[in-house]
Order: structure tokens, then sequence, then C-alpha cells
């Protein structure tokens, strides 16, 4: 089974490479941990006061955004 093109360019613009072994699932799960490390980071960012209540979730749509590989399903991560 081989990830797609845009798979593995999602991926590596997150610092993700698929090895020979990885299967879609387990790169799945790297990549959410790497998304839940993120928001985590943007939480202790908002409350620290680096970012004002009302402009986290403005902050949250945008990381959001940068995890589109997220919403699509592990089956279609495959060619």
């Amino acid at each position: 089974m081989s990830l797609r093109a845009s798979v593995q360019e999602a991926l590596r613009g997150h610092g993700i490479e698929a090895a020979a072994g990885d299967d879609p699932a387990a790169l799945r799960e790297r990549l959410n941990d790497a998304y839940l490390e993120e928001v985590r980071a943007l939480r202790a960012r908002q409350r620290a006061g680096e970012i004002p209540l009302r402009d986290y979730a403005a902050h949250v749509d945008a990381l959001k955004n940068r995890f589109p590989l997220l919403s699509l399903p592990v089956a279609a991560w495959s060619e």
C-alpha cells in the first residue's frame, strides 16, 4: 500500500516522514499527536496572556486549517 503523494507532502509539512513499515493509521496517529501538541501550546499561550481570549477562537480555527489531512478518512490516504 502506498501513500498518495499529496498525503506524503502534507505529512512532511508537519515534520512526519513515512517509513517503509508505517501504515496510514499509525501515520494519522502521529499527525494527531502533533496537532494536539500545537493545541496545548496555543492554550498555554492564551493562558499566559499572549493571546487575548476574544482572539483565541480565530487562532484555533487557523490551527485546524493547518491540519486538513486529519479530516480525510484514513482509507483515502492510500492509492
